[in-house]
């Protein structure tokens, strides 16, 4: 907590415009290891102004953290005559891999729907599919949305951003295991009256390191090799594995 106020008066003590963010991180690069079970971000900051601000404007916090974008393929699955089979398909043509949206309020309340769609906050708005030649394509969003939900990888926080007197604000954001290795973007969004009136950008790294960057640079790099290796490996646990059974038995 101390390092938390100490790095928030440092904030404040920067020039500034009027109702202007000003942004912490609790680390700025997450680092994907053999022994990787997630992590969390502490992201906190402070609104600056000239003045104090109106008692009758309504002012919120929004923060989302979006990983990198994927094509997606989702199918619908329908029994016909005895066994499942797919029948619709709807290609998406952007989805983060981790969406996180958090905020001080419920979105309804502190960020008007026109607005909401001028920045694409919200998860179904982050996700971007164009041409879909089914009449029911939203369904199939939806559907992605709540897998991706299961999984930890799309979290809707409302509430959890604590706003204090209008000023600081903090939230933590949870990174499960299964990330996807890339450049995660960072955006903080101060709303008045349901309208954006300022928007911070950051980008956090998460990448592979030591023997897990090592592999993954050679299966794209030098797919022969990797090959070969996986290969000897899985050789070498198999030999291993049948002296262990041999010498058991005896």
């Amino acid at each position: 907590m101390k390092q938390f106020l100490i790095a928030l008066f440092v904030l404040l003590a920067l020039p500034a415009r009027s109702d202007e963010i000003v942004l912490g991180l609790s680390q700025d690069a997450v680092a994907i290891t053999a022994n990787f079970t997630g992590s969390q971000i502490l992201i906190f900051g402070a609104v600056k102004r000239d003045s104090a601000p109106d008692p009758a404007d309504k002012l919120g916090i929004i923060i989302t953290v979006a990983g990198p974008s994927e094509e997606v393929t989702v199918r619908r699955i329908e029994r016909r005559f005895g066994i499942w089979v797919n029948t619709d398909r709807v290609d998406v043509d952007a989805a983060p891999s981790f969406y996180a949206v958090a905020s001080s309020a419920p979105l309804t309340d502190i960020l008007k729907e026109v607005e909401n769609l001028r920045y694409s906050i919200a998860t179904q708005n982050a996700i971007r599919s164009v041409g879909a030649s089914v009449s029911d394509s939203q369904e199939f969003t939806d559907a992605l949305i709540r897998a991706r939900q299961r999984q930890d990888l799309y979290q809707t926080l409302e509430g959890q951003v604590d706003f204090e007197e209008d000023t600081l604000f903090r939230t933590a954001i949870d990174l499960p295991s299964n990330l996807t290795e890339g450049s995660y973007a960072t955006r903080i969004f101060l709303t008045r009256n349901g309208m954006v009136i300022d928007e911070y950008d950051t980008v956090i790294p998460v990448d592979k390191v030591g023997l897990e960057r090592w592999l993954f640079l050679m299966s794209q790099q030098q797919s022969v090799l990797y090959g070969l290796l996986s290969l000897a490996i899985a050789g070498l646990a198999g030999w291993g594995a049948s002296t262990l059974f041999a010498a058991l038995r005896r």
